[in-house]
């Protein structure tokens, strides 16, 4: 899956997969996370929160959010997106306020939204009514169990939002922390620390997450060439497209395509 800022606001989306790291992006729709698997790093703005089996999270739309996997363990998740209209009765709170740790814990978690997202997996994405009202049980048992904040405390800055539609629009081009800070009117020092703190790794390797997600939508999705594929992502060589994705994958674009590896 490919996102950075996309709108989800048609059907409600039901995956497993293997967790992976997968960089800061912001979608208008609602976000559930559950562990059966491992452990998970799930950010939301400038904090990490640890997330091991059987732990619930949960990110409420257009707020940054991202993944990452530290343990040495297999991992496996259900990911659920839900656009946030098919339960209007929380749309209010949803765009003021968010849950101040969006983790709920296994030994906390109320075995209503366990049965509630297990069983999302097998509805039929046009059975709305039935969609909402397992959506309606877990945000009951989110609003009455997460102590809930207004989102500004944790979006901070305006500027993170704009860093990541900044380079959702130019990470196919060349693009530089001198002149995104130019285009920003900020030091690129400032800058630098900015995403540093928020996203938990330097600009390039933000930008190269961003690149590599993207590639990988390409080798799944697509028959093009991986050379074209390099240079479409932003790439300027394909010796460093294949030592990045090595990096991250620990496989080349080749292997990982050959392999239909599952993300």
């Amino acid at each position: 899956m490919f996102l950075m800022y996309e709108n989800k606001t048609s059907n409600i989306v039901v995956e497993w997969k293997k967790p992976t790291h997968f960089p800061p992006h912001l979608h208008e729709a609602i976000e559930m996370v559950y562990v059966t698997r491992g452990t998970l790093e799930l950010g939301v703005g400038s904090e990490l929160y640890h997330m091991e089996k059987g732990d619930f999270g949960i990110v409420f739309p257009n707020m940054i959010h991202h993944y990452q996997v530290f343990g040495a363990c297999e991992s496996k998740a259900l990911y659920i997106l839900v656009p946030p209209q098919i339960i209007p009765s929380y749309m209010e709170e949803m765009q003021k306020y968010c849950p101040k740790n969006p983790v709920i814990s296994k030994e906390y978690l109320h075995t209503d939204i366990v049965k509630a997202v297990k069983t999302l997996i097998d509805v039929e994405k046009d059975n709305n009514r039935l969609i909402q009202a397992y959506v309606q049980i877990i945000f009951a048992h989110v609003f009455s169990r997460l102590e809930m904040i207004e989102k500004e405390v944790i979006r901070g800055e305006d500027i993170v939002y704009r860093i990541v539609e900044y380079v959702a629009m130019n990470f196919r081009g060349k693009i530089t922390l001198d002149k995104m800070a130019y285009d920003f009117g900020i030091s690129k020092y400032v800058l630098s620390r900015l995403i540093s703190k928020t996203f938990h790794c330097n600009f390039v390797s933000y930008v190269n997450g961003i690149r590599l997600n993207y590639a990988l939508s390409l080798l799944d999705g697509t028959n093009e060439s991986i050379t074209n594929i390099c240079y479409n992502c932003g790439f300027d060589s394909q010796r460093t497209f294949n030592r990045v994705f090595k990096e991250r994958y620990r496989m080349t674009p080749r292997e990982y395509r050959s392999k239909g590896y599952e993300k």
